[in-house]
């Protein structure tokens, strides 16, 4: 029987869980016997249940690489150098894992932000998921997806993603005097993706 043809899927928008629901695909994905690995373009800076849950798993079945600072630049502040030394960092590692023929979902966590804030190549970064090996899946997270990456919701569909979750930015724990729950749901540092100025 021939292998069936890996999927592309984007999560994004400005609502939270982009990276919770890329977590509960790899540990579906895990369950049914493949092999996945999540890179981080951002986290890095602090440690969180995720990291300790994917440990109990096993690296052979599925790891975590944070490879950020934990902020990146926002509005009209210059981007550090060192920030976009990792984002590449964090994509050759990416796409390695994508090609390595190890990995059969790769998570590509918040590289939506670093597109979009011009860190990497939208095009290279297209090029390479269109050539990636075709029984590979892989799940793209982050607010302000390119429109070169994913399916443009108002025109036709690119780069051959097969499937967009865009969320939306309702109120939840933490909000609106509303409290996060340990082991429930995570409780952020305050300004989790920006710099400070």
């Amino acid at each position: 029987m021939p292998e069936e043809k890996g999927l592309l899927i984007v999560y994004t928008g400005p609502g939270k869980g982009k990276t919770t629901c890329a977590l509960g695909t790899a540990l579906r994905a895990v369950g049914q016997g493949l092999r996945v690995m999540m890179v981080q373009f951002i986290k890095g800076s602090w440690h969180y249940g995720e990291l300790d849950a994917a440990k109990l798993l096993g690296d052979d079945k599925f790891e975590i690489r944070p490879m950020g600072r934990g902020f990146v630049k926002i509005g009209g502040a210059e981007t550090d150098p060192e920030d976009i030394k990792l984002a590449h960092e964090c994509w050759q590692a990416g796409r390695d894992a994508i090609y390595s023929g190890r990995y059969d979902l790769v998570v590509l966590d918040e590289i939506n932000y670093t597109i979009s804030y011009k860190m990497l190549n939208a095009d290279e970064v297209l090029e390479a998921l269109q050539k990636r090996p075709e029984r590979v899946h892989v799940i793209c997270t982050g607010r302000n997806a390119h429109p070169v990456t994913y399916i443009d919701l108002d025109h036709d569909p690119v780069a051959g993603c097969e499937r967009v979750v865009v969320w939306r930015d309702e109120p939840g724990p933490g909000q609106e005097n509303r409290a996060a729950r340990n082991g429930i749901v995570a409780h952020e540092p305050a300004g989790e993706l920006a710099r400070r100025a």
